[in-house]
């Protein structure tokens, strides 16, 4: 079977499929090498990520002849960092329970596919004026309900939860905020992202996978090539199928 990469979050991995999204250019990097697999849960925060870890991931799969995932994303913090005395409380998991969240996520992980690369990402910053103008849902107190600085908390933690799982990181929010003008350059509402940001969560990946020793040049493609067959005799490529 094809070998499979995971990318688990909440709407970011979600829509990532979406027109110009970062899981789509990463699907067709990986095209005839890897199938990208899409897990992501809009509004989830990491508790409730724990809650479905089980039912995301069964341990069926462990014994489905796939092998472990080459890798997987886990992309959660932009929920979990709401603030918890505004519109989107019910969506807030206090700092250090997220960073245990976090750390139990990872450990299911590699229990799991002991060989599977996991990359964690960090939340986005936050641009605030763009968060007072799309709402989802009533805001009663006209105040942001994420602040940036709240996602550079939860960026850190989710950094430091890297190192101590030893497995790699992607500091988004920090590297998004190097580019002049991100609030709109990077963001289309203030949380999600724009295609520019998309495309760099898109590279970001790339170049972390890379660093992993995975790229689509390390791995065969799943079947011929049209580019390495005889085209007197096209169906011998075939043969060494059997």
């Amino acid at each position: 079977m094809r070998p499979r990469i995971y990318l688990f979050g909440d709407s970011i991995t979600e829509f990532s499929f979406a027109d110009g999204g970062w899981g789509g250019a990463l699907a067709n990097h990986f095209s005839r090498r890897a199938d990208v697999v899409v897990r992501g849960y809009s509004g989830y925060n990491t508790r409730w990520a724990l809650k479905v870890l089980e039912r995301v991931f069964p341990a069926s799969e462990e014994h489905s002849g796939a092998g472990d995932p080459l890798a997987l994303t886990v992309f959660f913090g932009a929920n979990d960092a709401c603030l918890p005395d505004r519109y989107g409380a019910f969506q807030h998991v206090p700092l250090d329970e997220y960073k245990q969240n976090l750390i139990s996520i990872v450990s299911f992980l590699k229990k799991q596919w002991p060989a599977t690369r996991i990359l964690l990402i960090t939340p986005p910053p936050i641009d605030e004026e763009g968060r007072l103008q799309n709402p989802y849902l009533v805001n009663p107190l006209n105040e942001p309900e994420r602040t940036n600085n709240a996602a550079g908390d939860y960026a850190k933690a989710c950094i430091a939860v890297a190192a101590e799982c030893g497995v790699s990181v992607i500091d988004i929010w920090t590297k998004m905020q190097q580019l002049p003008g991100w609030e709109k350059a990077c963001l289309s509402d203030g949380l999600h992202l724009s295609r520019n940001g998309n495309t760099i969560v898109f590279e970001e990946v790339v170049q972390k996978l890379k660093e992993e020793g995975l790229s689509p040049e390390m791995l065969p493609a799943d079947l011929p090539l049209l580019s390495e067959m005889d085209y007197n005799d096209p169906l011998k490529a075939f043969e060494e199928l059997r």
